[in-house]
């Protein structure tokens, strides 16, 4: 990831701020992840993606995650789940999509923050507890 000397006030950023950053933080962490547990066809690599950054998947993190947090990462990770959306994907129900959108603000604060390590370890949390249909590399 982009290392940076300069630092984002993130004290100010709404949840959907963080979220807008922590979605491509979240989906980078899950590519490397792929890339690195095997050579596989880009197709394959892509469904797998995607079952692992969608909305249901990333609601089942929030739930994983939640227990494990600090109280600061707890108060992002509800930050970004009570932001005001309009908007919900197909496929994904409104609930679901609030805590999605609590996890990506959570990835990007961290992301922000410089605590890629902390990245990381929620990450390994996550693929040790990977929601039913969602098939390791």
């Amino acid at each position: 990831m982009l290392e940076t000397s300069e630092k984002v006030p993130t004290a100010s950023l709404n949840g959907l701020s963080l979220a807008f950053i922590g979605d491509s933080v979240y989906e980078t962490v899950v590519r490397e992840y792929l890339l690195r547990n095997g050579s596989m066809p880009v197709g394959k690599l892509h469904r797998l993606a995607v079952k692992m950054v969608c909305a249901k998947a990333q609601a089942h993190f929030f739930d994983v995650f939640e227990p494990l947090l600090s109280e600061e990462e707890h108060e992002i990770l509800l930050r970004g789940r009570n932001a005001s959306s309009t908007h919900v994907p197909k496929g994904a129900c409104a609930i679901e999509y609030r805590k999605a959108t609590g996890v990506e603000s959570l990835f990007g604060w961290l992301y922000l923050n410089g605590k890629n390590e902390r990245i990381h370890e929620l990450f390994e949390v996550m693929t040790e507890n990977l929601p039913e249909g969602v098939e390791e590399a």
